[in-house]
């Protein structure tokens, strides 16, 4: 990584509110357009990739080749953001170097890959990347200080993740939530949502549909259907943890048991590939969105959100690239889809509960999921999604998928008084 000075705070800055929309605004406008562009043009090619795939089964041979392509590009050539959207959350709270731009093309290339030979990952994590590392070359174009900067990477993940998933709101919550709303970090709120806005309007711009999910019926607001939410928050908040522990859990063993990078994905690969081929199951690869589609009308296994967590461990932890997210969708849906046996409330909103609460529980982000559920499913939903997403961020423990995520909030406050109680 280039060195370059420390970035620090300028006090002798003064606020003025048109200075400061004029600048936020021209760079939310530059900013979102071309994330939203990048991010569209990644859509595209991950369905190239989909569709390549499930028309030539054949290339999940290729595992072992493709984690290998993966290791050996992130070894030689990107080992300075290897880190991923850690990278990200290190730099927005700490920081000390631009991110290289290098990390864009990378991850983008990894996730094609990953996806085209069937690993099971997601795709929010290249969008917020490739938003994050487009979006700190301003920095040095704009001098912006240490403030600033938080900012403006503030501005890339957000930017990113509303592009991918079409939910612009959800997408500048969740950058500003998941670094902790500070008193530093509230000049970020308005940029936050504009450029959110204008990636996701550039991303329909260039013709990318996003996936539809719907709710068949919706039952009336009562007392004990709130409560019915609670057990489900509690049951997804448990499962993001589960999830969590997992796939670092994965990571410590590929890390520790296998020396030289670029082998450890390859292996799993290989191991994944084999597993395909014995069971001739291929639902659980990939982004696995028919399947997430399928839990809104029909029930499945009961165990099916367990397979998927082991796959998606398994491959995140290897080191394939993609993301974290579509997946936990994927295991949450069919969380909740599995309920149904026992609680007696229509499937679709169950899997649809189940879709966002257990989001919120992996990333500790109860209010960005709860208006990402209004925006993907509508605002009949709100009071069952905001009570299971609450409760499951509250029951997901103290990790999450980003190891890096700031701990701070009524939640880390709630465990350290329960932990002060128990221990004396």
């Amino acid at each position: 990584m280039i060195n370059q000075p420390s970035f620090k705070y300028n006090s002798k800055k003064r606020f003025t509110p048109l200075k400061y929309i004029f600048k936020w605004g021209s760079l939310a406008v530059i900013i979102g357009a071309l994330v939203g562009s990048a991010t569209a043009f990644f859509l595209i090619s991950l369905d190239w990739a989909t569709n390549t795939r499930e028309k030539n089964p054949m290339f999940i041979a290729f595992l072992p080749i493709g984690g290998l392509a993966i290791g050996l590009l992130y070894y030689y050539v990107g080992r300075d953001v290897v880190k991923g959207n850690n990278l990200l959350l290190e730099e927005a709270q700490n920081p000390t170097e631009i991110i290289p731009l290098q990390m864009a093309p990378l991850v983008y290339v990894g996730t094609i890959i990953t996806h085209l030979v069937g690993g099971s990952a997601g795709r929010e994590g290249t969008a917020m990347q490739m938003g994050g590392a487009i979006a700190d070359q301003f920095t040095k174009w704009y001098n912006l200080d240490s403030v600033e900067r938080k900012i403006i990477i503030t501005m890339g993940i957000s930017a990113g993740f509303a592009a991918v998933f079409g939910t612009p709101f959800a997408g500048a919550i969740f950058a500003l939530e998941i670094l902790v709303l500070t008193t530093l970090q509230v000049k970020a709120i308005l940029p936050s949502i504009l450029v959110a806005i204008i990636a996701n309007y550039l991303c329909d711009f260039w013709n990318v549909k996003h996936t539809q999910y719907t709710i068949a019926s919706m039952p009336s607001v009562n007392i004990s259907n709130i409560m019915w939410m609670v057990v489900i928050g509690i049951a997804c908040g448990l499962a993001a943890l589960l999830f969590s522990k997992i796939t670092h859990l994965g990571t410590h063993i590929f890390a520790s048991t296998i020396p030289y990078p670029p082998f450890r994905p390859m292996i799993a690969g290989l191991i994944i590939a084999i597993v395909i081929w014995q069971t001739d199951t291929k639902e659980f690869i990939g982004l696995g969105i028919p399947f997430i589609q399928q839990t809104f009308i029909v029930k499945v296994h009961s165990y099916d959100f367990f397979i998927k967590m082991l796959f998606t461990a398994f491959t995140i932890g290897a080191g394939f690239k993609g993301g974290e997210v579509t997946p936990l969708f994927f295991i949450g849906a069919a969380l909740g889809n599995a309920m149904v046996w026992f609680i007696p409330l229509p499937l679709s909103l169950l899997a649809a509960v189940g879709f966002v609460s257990i989001f919120a529980g992996a990333t500790h982000t109860p209010i960005a999921s709860t208006i990402m559920g209004m925006e993907i499913f509508g605002n009949e939903c709100a009071v069952f999604i905001a009570v299971a997403c609450v409760v499951s961020y509250f029951c997901s423990g103290n990790m999450g998928i980003y190891t890096s995520q700031l701990k701070q909030g009524p939640k880390y406050m709630l465990y350290h008084k329960l932990k002060h109680i128990v221990l004396g």
